[in-house]
């Protein structure tokens, strides 16, 4: 089924699902992304980074992504709405969050602890690289499968952009390139987060 899965497009993405492999690199996936998410909430909080503080926010999508990727085998497309209305405003929140930091930070101008960020922002790297080679023969699946993967790959680059805010923080001895690293990932959380609830809105409204 896996091998068959990731060369034929034609795969449905309830087949995929109920692949044994599949749903094994989901349960990996999501331990990870959960894992770290604790990870970089601790040390974002501990380093006074934002930038990890932000990422975090990646490793919580990811890993609710997962979870109800999971969890809504077979279940109703209301289920899956409701489900993509509260990831949607977890998003949202957690983006308005950011940003309200951010324009705190700038103020006070605490700068973050460059050594242990950049330390984390490895680790990160690692996780979502891990996530990303075991997703990877999936990757030819339909659009939510093949969706899944890609956001594995983008959270991995976001995670090099950490690592550069960490360099900018050691080299400056400022803030500002953490702030504009958590500024930008908040402003994406925002948008896509909008972006996921005007879709569910409009498959709830066209069900009824």
């Amino acid at each position: 089924m896996s091998s068959h899965c990731s060369k034929n497009i034609s795969c449905t993405t309830k087949q995929l699902f109920y692949s044994k492999q599949y749903r094994k690199i989901l349960w990996f996936a999501l331990i990870v992304n959960a894992g770290m998410c604790v990870v970089e909430l601790v040390g974002g909080l501990g380093t006074k980074s934002l930038s990890l503080l932000s990422d975090a926010l990646d490793f919580a999508g990811d890993a609710l992504n997962y979870g109800i990727s999971l969890a809504v085998l077979g279940s109703t497309l209301a289920w899956r709405t409701r489900t993509a209305l509260f990831k949607a405003y977890c998003m949202m929140g957690w983006g308005i969050f950011i940003l309200a930091r951010a324009i705190v930070s700038w103020w006070s101008n605490a700068t973050p602890e460059a050594l242990k960020m950049g330390e984390i922002a490895i680790l990160a790297l690692i996780a979502n690289l891990g996530v990303a080679v075991a997703l990877y023969a999936f990757r030819q699946g339909d659009a939510n499968v093949r969706s899944i993967w890609l956001c594995s790959r983008n959270d991995a680059i976001g995670n090099i952009a950490v690592m550069l805010a960490a360099g900018g923080v050691w080299s400056t001895s400022s803030a500002w390139p953490d702030l504009s690293v958590a500024s930008l990932v908040a402003l994406l959380a925002l948008q896509a987060g909008w972006t996921v609830r005007r879709q569910a809105l409009n498959e709830r409204s066209m069900k009824q």
